[in-house]
């Protein structure tokens, strides 16, 4: 029977190298399908089309789906007797289409006819999809179908499909169906079809010669569409030549007369422009002018390979071969499709789930601080490009504060194309069926991850001009929300955030309250009060004359940095009666769960929250988390930030208080979040380095094994990719931009025998850095630029300058007390 699984490759030194840029099915598996379009998604960082063969139809077995960056469309639904409005990424105009008939017979279709060889192949390094296949049709004629695809990295703009037909043993007419095909809805999601989904109204149609052309707008958010193709014919002879049309379609149908042993190519090439697009030109005739002047699709694959190839330089992460490598280079691969160079031109965020299905809706959560911390050592431009997308729409986030009662910035838990609140009000629970209120807005947390990104950002580029143009303006904001969000306690002197949910989701309220909303989540507080810090920071980076005109736009005084201060240092902080940090205020007095019982009741439990409802009960109940929550100070901070942080607000912590917290929540946690493998195996990776490679190889197949059983069919978790590429980066090697100084501490788990990449830090390009158990290796390229300052952990720093290398060796390993980065 097929599983599906992706082949591992040949083996040996050689192939095994090979194997770790190629993944490889070797049948053909109906009821994996939708994973593997998913997976097998090719895209630029403008637009990306899943992996769905060129003949397929949007049904139970496949789902073909474009998607273009910040490209959004709001469309009213009746639930549960209430109208709701969704904001959806749309799917785009397919411009896949592309099928043919022997002698009149039956369109092609992989279930139709049996098939006596199949192959599916992405090509990583070069960025292709490639398929082979042979089948037999009812007349007993065998033909061989070979087609490659690409989505140009080289041309953002410009896709294309070559497909070459072989005849083996028949003599007759073959006809050739390319098409473009706007009739496509968001239907891509099982639990959302009972919503509106038909997000695209045909605008026109046409064709000249060799090229046809559509134009869609989007209903509500008036975004016009246009996709281009150019079919080129390599065949003896072209009997007929037709164009058929009708709305939302448009094919060119080509006949041609074959031979044994003859073949046919057919080769596609797509322009895609968007009414979004800058400079603003008009999208029909931009397609069009795309796939008229683009090359064959020899010369656009050595393009687009060439392209790749510089990425994969900047992006090079090598973790020693093998299975981890393919994944890896896998993660790293849909990452820069989702966000690459070309991202930096286009008004987008990072979408929870990539431009690889509908998931999420295409939304913007805080799946960034997973992602932004990786690129900013690879990749600086794109990330400053992503800060921009959270820029621009600052001033909705001053409304919603406003609107709130509040001063600053809140920005939204989930975010689309203008930056208002596009949380749904409703969620469907697929287990029980019933639609629920949907209190995850309540995440403001959020915020807190942008402040953080701008301030990693700053450490590892040294960017002042742009902290002096918009992250310092953007990062005061959400600390003067945090300030105004906070009440003072008279009884204790403390200061209290109320009313929101922390990381973990499975809580959103308190056991029979009457209202949303849980007080003094550790995560939030914690993080409110770096915040606070880091605003206080950044005014102390500007030069005067900006730092003064800066909080004189703002309307900055002196009491509201005091009050900065005074927040700052007085925010609560819950324990519980032995040390352990509480996750939020009450947490303590929840009840405890039987793990055993519905493990052995269901299986996987890592939906928990829907098996307790679809019995009537309720998460919030019990000492049950999703994902990391607590644990998340561990991840984005080190124990020496930590402890200075706690001081700060007087609060002591001792050695012990984080391994005991993260044994405490470790054992109470589902992992009901592809995102909480990435965490554990952070925190746990100086304590116990088994355990935390354990949740790395976790974290790595969560996708490539689908091991939350079909949500990666529709769409890939972005921030669990890119987290396990930055436990490889940044973990792993205890990689640490800090007040100018990149300081290293390597603790390489087992099976991990050693790590080599490039990085970008501080305007070097190509530093090059390699990390085993004995030490770490810096090298850096000849430049014109100033040397960088680096140190071994806590140690001594030294200056590297360019062309110059320097090997930095721990004179002993030292794990006692030590837990992930917050540990060092």
């Amino acid at each position: 029977m097929p599983t599906g699984r992706a082949d591992p490759g040949p083996s040996g030194d050689r192939a095994g190298t090979e194997a770790a840029w190629r993944l490889v099915y070797g049948e053909f598996a109906p009821a994996e399908e939708r994973l593997r379009e998913a997976l097998c998604t090719l895209g630029n960082g403008y637009f990306a089309t899943r992996g769905a063969a060129p003949e397929a139809r949007a049904g139970r077995v496949h789902y073909p789906g474009t998607y273009i960056a910040g490209c959004y469309d709001r469309l009213p639904s009746r639930v549960s007797g209430r109208t709701v409005v969704n904001e959806d990424l749309v799917n785009a105009p397919n411009w896949l289409p592309l099928t043919f008939r022997v002698q009149d017979g039956p369109w092609f279709a992989p279930g139709r006819f049996p098939l006596l060889d199949y192959r599916q192949e992405l090509d990583l390094r070069r960025g292709l999809l490639c398929r082979w296949l042979r089948y037999r049709d009812d007349a007993g004629r065998v033909t061989a179908v070979d087609q490659q695809r690409l989505v140009s990295m080289d041309d953002p703009h410009v896709a294309a499909l070559r497909t070459t037909i072989r005849a083996e043993n028949w003599s007759g007419s073959l006809e050739v169906r390319s098409g473009l095909d706007a009739r496509v809805r968001n239907r891509g999601v099982a639990r959302y079809r009972g919503l509106a989904n038909r997000h695209l109204v045909t605008e026109a149609t046409g064709a000249d010669g060799e090229l046809l052309w559509l134009t869609a707008d989007t209903v509500t958010s008036a975004v016009r569409i246009a996709l281009a193709c150019r079919n080129a014919v390599d065949a003896r002879e072209v009997t007929r030549r037709e164009t058929r049309d009708e709305p939302g379609w448009i094919a060119r149908h080509l006949t041609v007369a074959m031979s044994p042993g003859e073949t046919v190519t057919v080769e596609k090439v797509v322009g895609l422009h968007t009414s979004l697009d800058l400079p603003a030109v008009p999208p029909a005739a931009a397609a069009r002018r795309s796939a008229e002047r683009a090359p064959c699709f020899a010369e656009l694959r050595t393009r687009h390979g060439r392209a790749w190839e510089r990425l994969w330089r900047r992006g090079r992460l090598d973790v020693g071969g093998g299975p981890a490598q393919r994944t890896i280079n896998l993660h790293l691969f849909h990452v820069l499709q989702t966000v690459s160079p070309h991202t930096a031109g286009v008004d987008a965020g990072v979408p929870a789930r990539g431009l690889h299905g509908e998931a999420y809706r295409g939304h913007v959560f805080w799946d960034e601080l997973f992602v932004l911390p990786f690129l900013c050592l690879r990749f600086p431009e794109v990330v400053r490009a992503l800060l921009r997308y959270r820029v621009r729409r600052l001033p909705a986030a001053r409304r919603a504060a406003r609107e709130a009662g509040h001063t600053g910035a809140m920005y939204p838990w989930q975010s689309g194309s203008d930056g208002r609140e596009e949380t749904q009000v409703l969620h469907l629970n697929p287990r029980s069926g019933r639609w629920l209120p949907d209190n995850s807005r309540l995440q403001r947390h959020v915020g807190l991850a942008i402040a953080y990104n701008i301030w990693q950002y700053h450490q590892t580029s040294g960017d002042l001009e742009f902290l002096c143009e918009q992250g310092a303006e953007t990062l005061l904001e959400i600390a003067r929300f945090w300030a105004s969000v906070a009440t003072h306690d008279r009884s204790s002197g403390r200061y209290d955030i109320r009313g929101v949910m922390g990381p973990d989701e499975y809580h959103d309220a308190y056991p029979d309250a009457d209202r949303p909303g849980l007080d003094n989540n550790a995560y939030t507080n914690v993080m409110a009060a770096w915040t606070l810090g880091r605003a206080l920071d950044v005014l102390d980076l500007l030069p005067p004359g900006r730092r003064d005109g800066l909080r004189e736009r703002l309307a900055l005084t002196d009491d509201e940095l005091a009050r900065f201060e005074d927040v700052g240092r007085r925010l609560r902080v819950v324990f519980h009666r032995d040390g352990v940090i509480s996750q939020f205020e009450g947490y303590e007095r929840l009840a405890e769960l039987d793990w055993e019982g519905y493990r052995s009741r269901y299986g996987d439990i890592r939906r928990l929250d829907r098996i307790l409802e679809a019995e009537g009960d309720t998460a919030n109940r019990y000492k049950a988390s999703k994902q990391a929550d607590v644990l998340m100070l561990f991840y984005l901070l080190t124990a020496d930030e930590l402890r200075a942080l706690f001081g700060r607000l007087g609060y002591r912590l001792d050695p012990e208080t984080i391994p005991r917290t993260v044994r405490y929540y470790l054992a109470r946690t589902s992992h009901g979040s592809t995102l909480s493998a990435v965490v554990h195996a952070w925190v746990l990776a100086r304590s116990d380095r088994l355990a935390s490679w354990r949740f790395f190889l976790e974290a790595l197949d969560s996708d490539l094994h689908d091991v939350q059983g079909g949500t990666t069919a529709e769409g890939i978790h972005l921030g669990a990719m890119a987290g396990t590429l930055d436990l490889a980066q940044r973990c792993y090697t205890g990689l640490e931009p800090r007040d100018g100084v990149l300081r290293v501490a390597p603790t390489l788990p087992p099976g991990l025998p050693g790590l080599a990449m490039e990085l970008e830090y501080r305007g070097h390009a190509g530093l090059r850095l390699s990390a085993d158990d004995t030490g770490v290796s810096l090298r850096l390229p000849l430049s014109p630029r100033p040397p960088i300052r680096v140190a071994l952990d806590d140690g001594p720093v030294t200056d590297l300058a360019a062309g110059r290398s320097i090997r930095l060796e721990p004179a002993r390993r030292d794990e006692r007390g030590r837990t992930g980065r917050g540990n060092r």
